[in-house]
């Protein structure tokens, strides 16, 4: 048996199961605390790990123009235990990993019970993880347990991390037509950081404003379930729809107000109504909707949305949504590895982190685990290129992320892997005739260079030997 002293892991999730398995792998002996069936949960229908309680879909699996599909290559390439055992219990779903959920979760329960050193453990984590647990994974998701949820909430000082997230929906900025919109900051202040050219607009006529408002109104909207009935909205933010309901004015006099900001294209002539759209990460490839937090569902929220002007061929890195969440503002909380500075022996994976879907989930535990396992056997910890798609993912967590501009809400949230959480590249896409490429060829031809670029980079790091290596 190793000497080492073991690394607890809370939480037997796809983040806490893959997070187990690369400590263990790595030679480290670990200890997977889970708390069902001793608690259980209003979601969870089983005791077993790794269970999928919303969707038998790891998306899509092309790593070649898709980036959750690179994230499952890279994986693999690390050892994943969540990716062999999703490949393993396949259904047939076209270009998308799905899975038997059933058969997926048995045998990841399997694994990392047969694992000589894992340690199972049925019980719940009342609270703060005991003094004497020198290294601590939390990766207990968006359910939490309240004891646990407020010992967090103590040691951080934040004032939240249970609510509901009325999420706005985020812009790829190549697809805003800037013929329409324009830059401009309101009355052209300079907030920290800013130029005063900090936000895109977007500006509305009086007849397509009463357009968009009725199509707010009719349109299709997510319901609560029953055990989300008390939780409250995030920071107080309501549904645009909400608002419009309240009276058809409340959003030209909210998020939609006109003042301050002129159309440089049509000075003497004010907009009825302007949508903003703020810069969302640091590389300035996304732009989130101001105050456009939604429960439509995806389809009608597409199609009401390409209805703003400058919109009208918009592609969405996110469409908005409303769910009860449980979430780190880890860009101001966590450091480049994952763990809290308030308290460095608590690393977080998961959910938790502000990552949004299985596969993420996944992939942030897998790096916690590595980079957990490195520090416990003392050996150095390289950052993952930002190039790749778990380094996006990470940098996206940790401080990839702008915070707010003026006087803005705090607007990290929940994020899916998608390629603009990568750094640009910067190539001319020609096909072989030597023309450019334009349209929906260029598109493919630039993520193809993306993942490319991300492969490269990822073998490079991977042979600098800087994490320990899963065992054969």
């Amino acid at each position: 048996m190793s000497k080492l002293e073991p690394i607890h892991v809370i939480g037997g999730g796809l983040a806490g199961s893959e997070a187990a398995w690369q400590i263990a792998q790595a030679g480290v002996p670990v200890v997977l605390h889970e708390m069902r069936p001793v608690r259980g949960t209003d979601a969870h229908k089983t005791d077993g790990l790794a269970e999928l309680v919303c969707s038998n879909s790891f998306r899509s699996d092309d790593a070649e123009t898709n980036a959750v599909g690179l994230l499952h290559q890279e994986m693999r390439s690390l050892g994943s235990l969540i990716m062999a055992k999703g490949d393993a219990n396949q259904v047939p779903a076209g270009g998308a990993l799905a899975v038997d959920r059933d058969g997926f979760s048995a045998a990841v329960t399997a694994a990392l019970e047969a694992h000589p050193l894992i340690t199972i453990d049925r019980g719940e984590i009342a609270g703060l993880p005991p003094e004497d647990w020198s290294s601590v994974i939390v990766a207990t998701g968006p359910l939490t347990s309240p004891a646990l949820a407020q010992a967090i909430l103590d040691l951080t000082g934040e004032t939240s991390l249970a609510f509901f997230d009325a999420i706005a929906p985020i812009v790829y900025r190549e697809s805003i037509n800037m013929d329409v919109a324009w830059f401009q900051s309101r009355y052209d202040k300079v907030g920290p950081g800013g130029t005063g050219k900090d936000y895109i607009n977007c500006p509305m006529t009086r007849e397509q404003y009463e357009a968009f408002i009725d199509a707010l109104i009719a349109g299709d909207k997510t319901e609560f379930k029953e055990w989300e009935a008390n939780t409250p909205y995030f920071d107080g933010c309501l549904p645009i729809e909400v608002m419009a309901e309240r009276g058809r004015e409340t959003l030209r006099h909210g998020p939609m107000k006109p003042v301050g900001l002129t159309d440089p294209r049509n000075p003497d002539k004010k907009p009825y109504a302007i949508v903003q759209l703020r810069q969302d990460n640091a590389l300035g490839t996304l732009f989130n909707m101001v105050g456009f937090q939604t429960k439509l569902k995806y389809g009608a929220q597409s199609a009401i949305l390409r209805m703003i002007p400058g919109l009208e061929n918009a592609e969405f890195a996110r469409l908005g949504g409303i769910h009860r969440n449980t979430y780190l503002n880890s860009p101001k909380l966590l450091d480049p590895t994952l763990r809290l500075t308030a308290m460095p022996r608590l690393r977080f994976a998961g959910q938790i982190t502000g990552c949004e879907g299985y596969v993420e989930s996944a992939a942030v535990g897998l790096m916690t685990g590595r980079f957990a396992a490195a520090e416990r056997l003392g050996r150095p910890i390289q950052p993952l290129p930002h190039t790749t798609a778990l380094g996006a993912l990470i940098n996206h967590i940790t401080g990839g992320h702008i915070e707010t501009i003026d006087e803005g809400p705090r607007s990290f949230q929940p994020m899916n892997v998608n390629f603009g959480l990568f750094p640009p590249i910067d190539f001319t896409p020609k096909a072989e005739d030597g023309k450019r490429l334009r349209g929906p060829a260029k598109a493919v031809a630039r993520k193809k260079a993306l993942t490319d670029r991300a492969r490269a980079d990822l073998a490079a790091w991977l042979s600098g030997g800087a994490l320990p290596q899963a065992a054969e």
